[in-house]
């Protein structure tokens, strides 16, 4: 469907073509009506899938239909997200598709890093358009500083994700705070149970959409590689020179890993980069921007950039270390092939990683052959499988045991 055809202003339309957006993907298609209608949604959609611009562009223009003639913004729009580099992503995005408004919303993104004395300044300064950390939000609305009762939009973005960081207690206190009348939105890769309790607690009778992975992933070329351990290294600096890729993002299982694998491929020549939780966000900011201007070629990152990257000439996504989870695996190839524009996807495994690799085969419904490259082939034999010890009955506390030890703990701390 091309874009033409939504009911958008030309101003909006014009940022559209300026972004060389032609065809509406499967998710804008199903959402943007849906949301213009003044729909509650609940979208299942992969990383990849331009979920982003499903909400943004009708928010902005239900927004531009009713905003009033203050100088000074209300809030109308509340964007919740798991990361802070999602949150300054949404806040770009929203920006750039309201450029052409006669009147631009005024933005405000919410992070930790960052002094929460100037965030509230700005929010008082004037704010259409709130995105924010749920954990920064909560920090800023304890403040009792923010007025939220225009609120009309509330949309929670990688909900799923939300859920892992204990998101219902948050958000809990988050809706007393808003106003009972507005529109919902939610949008996550999976669907969990707790996604479920998130929905009752913020919707009424929502419409469901779903696209499935299949769609966002057809143009990638996913492939599998069986190296040593100790030989990854070499190998990925073998295939980077091979290919003369220009941008490649590197997944590694922690943030020290990330940290010591970029210093030793700047050591080899290579302009690289660490990006983790552990640095300050002014370095997290700066460092991801170097890779936005080509500055810097190889990100080594831990899954904090899984989502809320969103760069268009990534040409290869390496899993150096696995994901942990076959929606994990998803998100990580998703970083390449965006916009229309083919990547790769290489998954580095030995022995001990075999099993866990085809467990994401089976959920991804993918089967991948096997490679080996020339002067790097796996070595060795696969460890035999050996039996634990058989478990000694009596040895280990019943899970009624379990139980009444922690009411008692709880109870204990009750009272003291």
């Amino acid at each position: 469907m091309p874009f033409e055809q939504f009911e958008l202003s030309q101003e909006i339309k014009k940022a559209i073509y300026e972004r060389k957006y032609k065809e509406a993907t499967p998710i804008q298609k199903s959402v943007i009506p849906l949301v213009l209608a003044k729909q509650d949604v609940v979208a299942m959609a992969q990383t990849g899938s331009g979920k982003s611009a499903s909400f943004i562009l009708p928010i902005l223009e239900l927004w531009s239909q009713t905003r009033d003639n203050a100088k000074k913004g209300k809030i109308k729009v509340l964007l919740l997200t798991p990361t802070r580099e999602l949150t300054l992503q949404l806040e770009e995005e929203f920006r750039f598709f309201s450029k052409y408004l006669k009147t631009e919303p005024q933005i405000v993104s919410l992070i930790g890093g960052e002094s929460i004395g100037e965030q509230l300044y700005s929010i008082q300064q004037g704010c259409d358009v709130l995105i924010a950390t749920g954990g920064r939000f909560l920090d800023v609305l304890q403040k009792k500083q923010m007025n939220l009762s225009h609120l009309n939009y509330l949309i929670l973005d990688e909900a799923d994700k939300m859920l892992n960081l204990d998101f219902i207690e948050q958000l809990e206190l988050i809706l007393e705070a808003l106003p009972s009348k507005r529109q919902n939105l939610l949008f996550s890769a999976t669907y969990p149970k707790k996604i479920s309790d998130v929905v009752a607690k913020m919707m009424n009778n929502p419409v469901e959409v779903s696209v499935e992975s299949s769609q966002t992933v057809q143009s990638i070329k996913q492939r599998v590689i069986e190296v040593n351990s100790e030989n990854r290294a070499p190998l990925l600096r073998h295939l980077i020179k091979t290919h003369k890729w220009k941008s490649v993002l590197v997944f590694m299982a922690n943030k020290r890993a990330t940290d010591n694998i970029a210093q030793k491929f700047r050591k080899h020549g290579f302009e690289a980069a660490s990006f983790n939780a552990d640095l300050e966000q002014d370095i997290r900011n700066n460092t991801l921007q170097a890779f936005k201007d080509a500055k810097i070629n190889i990100l080594f990152a831990t899954d904090i950039a899984a989502r809320g990257l969103d760069i268009n000439d990534i040409e290869c996504v390496i899993n150096y270390d696995l994901p942990r989870s076959p929606a994990d695996y998803i998100h990580r190839i998703g970083r390449t092939a965006r916009a229309g524009k083919e990547g790769d996807a290489i998954s580095f495994i030995d022995y001990e990683s075999q099993a866990h690799f085809k467990l994401i085969e089976k959920r991804s419904d993918i089967k991948l052959e096997r490679e080996s490259i020339d002067g790097f082939k796996l070595e060795g034999q696969a460890p035999k499988k050996t039996k634990g010890p058989a478990p000694v009955k009596g040895k280990g506390k019943s899970k009624k045991d379990k139980l009444r030890e922690k009411k008692a703990a709880e109870l204990k701390a009750a009272t003291s």
